[in-house]
């Protein structure tokens, strides 16, 4: 490509106002040492601090190195990466070697789609979802240490995936014009026609995740140039997708609290909203010889302090609000006695339980989910004897069709019921696409102790008034990468009209037949 053609192709740059360099002349730039840890060659090689040499067995090492270079890589399908502080809080906590710790268990069995819940039918602009009422943007490809079952792992691997168009190529960012521009013309077109977008019916987006990956490893002027770009183009509500105050607390320091009050002192009708990620009690609390948590006078737990000089930073400030959530995890915190401790003690700190999630569809899901049903226990059983206020958080599934809550399983049968004989499940959808109109609707099925995700209750539907079994799933094709990312085969998901396509077929097929006592 010539220069004059590249000049052609590259992508117009976003001017700020007058009133957003307000914000961003006075955003200082701290470098942030988190001493990390990337790849298996450091351990392989012996190239790790020397206090990391054990963080692995030989064994284990063994194993992941003879899957190099073959369809089970684990390092093609997630990278590895830590940091020294989650290092500190992982030596002592095997549920935390579970979430960071590669393991050739991971790529046993590599079904999944790349895309979960195909939300890459849902991007108008490049590295923007805008399934629901809000947006998501992908800001950034990476975090300060990978968690393994990442639900973002063909970003961060920088896969080769199918998108809407039919291309195959890497998912992109978002960049500050388009987005901004998206956002404008979206509302535009809403206030002109009285409150709903034309064509999807959508109502004003007025908030927005930033989202990645993780937005706090970009620096402090990155991060104020997307909330001023955002809070300019008229959102109300601006969330940060964040695990840092587990892998690297330190990041909350002086100069970027600094740069979220002058944001707020220029901007002060714009929310912010800090979407955190605890999955374990060991993440924040200190723990005692004898594996139990240390306890203040009142009973409390005790955190680690450089976690809670963080979360004090943050929550001090009441124009911000804190929600944490969390997927359920096998290996990890698919333990009830683990997560009532974490829901009352992000609780007591002034962070709000937001989401439980079952785990999703992910490429190698088998691996990490919990069964649908046992998760839904756990959750359950970790809520008994936390007060109203503290038990908000509810289990959800994010189905193409949207966000879906487990909203109840029943042990007993139900009389006069077909396929109800051992139980059922209930599922609730709590947010649709567009214009929200399957919001509230149910499916009931048969239980199925062993299902780990929706297809495994395709042959016991009883009821599906929500749409979630009247579709054919995206085949499940995984396509091989290479650890550049490059890719082989052809796309593993359909493309818009082929979903509409089979979703007319399977409006007009013969219903499953529900189960019968004697089948």
């Amino acid at each position: 490509m010539t220069r004059t053609e590249q000049t052609r192709t590259r992508r117009p740059k976003y001017e700020p106002t007058d009133r957003e360099r307000l914000v961003l002349d006075q955003v200082e730039n701290p470098r942030y040492d988190r001493q990390i840890v990337n790849g298996l060659d450091p351990f392989i090689d012996d190239g790790a601090p020397a206090d990391m040499e054990g963080f692995y067995t030989p064994e284990e090492l063994a194993e992941l190195r003879e899957l190099r270079g073959t369809d089970r890589d684990v390092e093609s399908r997630m990278p590895v990466k830590i940091t020294r502080h989650y290092f500190e809080m992982a030596r002592v906590s095997p549920a935390l070697q579970k979430l960071v710790k590669a393991s050739a268990d991971e790529t046993a069995n590599l079904e999944g789609d790349e895309d979960p819940a195909g939300q890459l039918d849902y991007s108008p602009v490049e590295g923007l979802l805008h399934k629901y009422e809000m947006a998501l943007l992908y800001v950034i490809s990476t975090c300060s240490a990978h968690c393994r079952f990442c639900y973002r792992e063909e970003l961060i691997a920088r896969k080769d995936i199918a998108h809407a168009d039919g291309t195959v190529k890497k998912k992109g960012l978002a960049q500050l014009k388009e987005v901004s521009d998206y956002i404008r013309a979206h509302n535009a077109a809403v206030e002109t026609n009285g409150g709903a977008h034309p064509e999807t019916g959508r109502p004003k987006l007025r908030e927005v995740l930033l989202s990645g990956g993780d937005p706090m490893v970009l620096p402090n002027s990155k991060l104020a140039g997307w909330f001023t770009a955002l809070a300019e183009a008229g959102v109300e509500v601006i969330r940060v997708g964040t695990k840092e105050l587990a892998f690297h607390p330190d990041r909350f320091d002086d100069a970027f609290m600094s740069m979220l009050d002058r944001f707020h002192e220029v901007y002060p009708d714009v929310s912010l909203r800090l979407m955190v990620h605890f999955n374990h009690p060991d993440e924040l609390l200190i723990k005692v010889g004898d594996g139990e948590y240390a306890k203040g006078e009142n009973g409390q737990y005790q955190w680690h302090p450089s976690v809670k000089r963080a979360v004090d930073a943050v929550t001090s400030r009441g124009w911000i609000c804190v929600e944490n959530q969390s997927p359920i995890i096998r290996g990890v915190n698919d333990d009830p006695d683990a997560l009532r401790i974490l829901q009352r003690t992000l609780k007591a700190a002034r962070i709000e339980n937001h989401y439980f999630f079952g785990g999703r569809n992910i490429v190698a899901y088998k691996a990490f989910n919990v069964p649908v049903e046992t998760a839904w226990r756990i959750l359950n059983e970790s809520q008994q004897g936390l007060s109203g206020v503290e038990a908000h958080a509810r289990l959800t599934l994010v189905h193409f069709k949207g966000k879906t809550e487990v909203a109840t399983v029943t042990d007993e049968p139900i009389p006069g019921l077909p396929g109800a004989e051992n139980g059922v499940v209930v599922f609730k959808v709590l947010r649709s696409p567009a214009d929200a109109g399957d919001r509230g609707k149910t499916a009931i099925v048969g239980r199925n102790p062993e299902a780990l995700w929706f297809d495994d209750y395709d042959d016991r539907v009883i009821i599906d008034e929500a749409g979630l079994f009247n579709f054919q799933r995206p085949q499940r094709v995984r396509i091989p990468v290479t650890r550049e990312g490059s890719n082989s085969a052809g796309p593993t998901r359909r493309t818009p009209a082929e979903r509409h396509r089979d979703e007319e077929i399977h409006k007009h097929r013969t219903p499953v037949q529900p189960r019968t006592s004697s089948s």
